[in-house]
């Protein structure tokens, strides 16, 4: 089968399949490392017990994309 047509036959699957299909591709060109996923989760825990508890505070979306255009526009 041409990539074309394959590309065609996905394109006519309903949606819940074709994300399956885009997961699953997905997945093969950047397979989840499980050491750094798991350090990623911990991080987040240890992020979000930081704003719970008052430790940081935290910054409105306007705020940061502000702070990091300004960053990279220089």
């Amino acid at each position: 089968m041409k990539t074309k047509e394959l590309i065609a036959k996905a394109n006519s699957l309903p949606v819940e399949e074709r994300a399956l299909v885009v997961d699953s591709l997905l997945k093969s060109m950047n397979p989840p490392q499980s050491d750094i996923d798991k350090k990623w989760i911990q991080l987040a825990k240890i992020r979000l017990e930081e704003i719970k508890s008052g430790q940081v505070a935290k910054v409105s979306d306007e705020e940061l994309f502000s702070k990091i255009w300004n960053r990279f526009s220089k």
